[in-house]
């Protein structure tokens, strides 16, 4: 069992890249706050999209910026880090772009703003946690990813609620959301460049990819990721379809998911140094399944239980991610490091990319099987995770 540590902020924004790359991390997080979760309304509103072409395109966009990522580890592993940074910002200004160029029906460049936004959106988690790996160690660096987390949950959130209050304006006011996410990811570009960091890349080159250590690993993210999708698919679903409970209740439960990420991402992880990283991913899952159950249980008693037991979900989905990119960091040879991360963020894009239409098949089904289905796929992955002997 590890000593805690106590981190103390300027420390932390030292360990996360320094103030030029927070700042860069806030403005690259209230861009995509800004139009992520309008990006379908985008299509439909000012492209005069069907609803079903639009999320097609949205979803090859992100299929398609999955296989990007191989690159990018490579990228990584010769030593670059502040230029992936940019350059997941910069293709993402190419996205925006490409929105606002497109003209009316033209499905074809909404697919390419898709596939940049998408490419942009799936490379920046490994390059950003690449970079931090670089400039922290020990427990400095996993308080160091999980203030990063905290911040990009704190700028979507903000984003959104900007993106929500202009939305009123119609399709004028969605361009001009385009417009202005572009020139943020811009400003953000320019803010991770400057900080010009490489490391330098180890003698050692091995072809045969992470060590095997991490395949159980990323095959148990594939499913402990589905707790992302959770606030935003599987309690909607629940609350509207299954309870008739008001559309106010899956918006508070949104809400309450991201300002506890914010304000307690940090703590948590920086208490739960006192364990194994693997030891805090194992209890990640049981939190999380224990939730799943709960969730189960409080169908019966309606949207305010439901709610409460997402409280505990969201704990789960904290420790979670607290600790499984911290433990690919030190489990990866470190002449592997970046391919490691990018497979992680493969494993991590195709659980996402999956779980909705996995959740929504489930709940067609009933509460038991979806929240049955989720508890056991879980805590068979945990189980997975405590299967290995390596301690981290």
């Amino acid at each position: 069992m590890a000593t805690p540590t106590k981190i103390r902020p300027r420390a932390l924004v030292r360990a996360s890249g320094g103030p030029r790359y927070a700042v860069a991390l806030v403005v690259d997080a209230l861009g995509t706050g800004l139009l992520r979760p309008f990006l379908l309304l985008y299509g439909v509103l000012v492209l005069k999209l069907s609803a079903s072409a639009t999320g097609v395109a949205m979803t090859a966009g992100i299929v398609v910026g999955l296989g990007c990522m191989p690159a990018v580890g490579r990228w990584l592993d010769r030593g670059a880090r502040s230029t992936v940074v940019a350059a997941s910002m910069l293709v993402r200004v190419l996205g925006a772009g490409l929105l606002l160029a497109a003209p009316a029906g033209h499905v074809g460049l909404f697919a390419a703003a898709a596939l940049f936004l998408g490419i942009g959106n799936q490379a920046w988690p490994a390059a950003h946690a690449a970079l931090v790996a670089t400039v922290a160690h020990g427990r400095e660096r996993d308080a160091a990813l999980a203030g990063g987390r905290a911040l990009r949950n704190a700028g979507l959130g903000a984003g959104g609620l900007l993106a929500t209050a202009c939305l009123a304006g119609g399709a004028g006011a969605l361009q001009a959301l385009a417009a202005v996410t572009g020139l943020a990811y811009l400003v953000a570009a320019a803010l991770a460049w400057s900080v010009r960091l490489r490391a330098q890349p180890s003698d050692a080159v091995a072809a045969h990819g992470p060590a095997p250590r991490l395949r159980a690993l990323l095959a148990a993210n594939v499913i402990y990721v589905f707790c992302l999708n959770v606030p935003e698919v599987a309690l909607p679903l629940v609350l509207v379809t299954e309870l008739h409970a008001s559309p106010v209740w899956s918006a508070a439960v949104f809400v309450a998911n991201t300002v506890l990420v914010v304000v307690l991402q940090v703590p948590v992880t920086v208490l739960l140094a006192r364990f194994t990283r693997r030891t805090a991913l194992v209890l990640g899952g049981v939190v999380l399944t224990a939730s799943y159950l709960g969730f189960l249980a409080a169908t019966g008693w309606g949207a305010a239980a439901v709610a409460a037991v997402s409280v505990v979900c969201t704990l789960g989905e904290i420790i979670y991610a607290g600790s499984a990119t911290a433990l690919v960091t030190v489990l990866a040879p470190p002449h592997l490091l970046g391919r490691a991360l990018a497979r992680f963020q493969l494993s991590t894009g195709f659980g996402l990319a999956v779980s909705p239409a996995v959740i929504t098949a489930l709940a067609s089904r009933g509460p038991g099987v979806l929240w049955g289905g989720l508890a056991a796929a879980t805590l068979v992955s945990t189980s997975a995770v405590a299967a290995e002997k390596e301690t981290a």
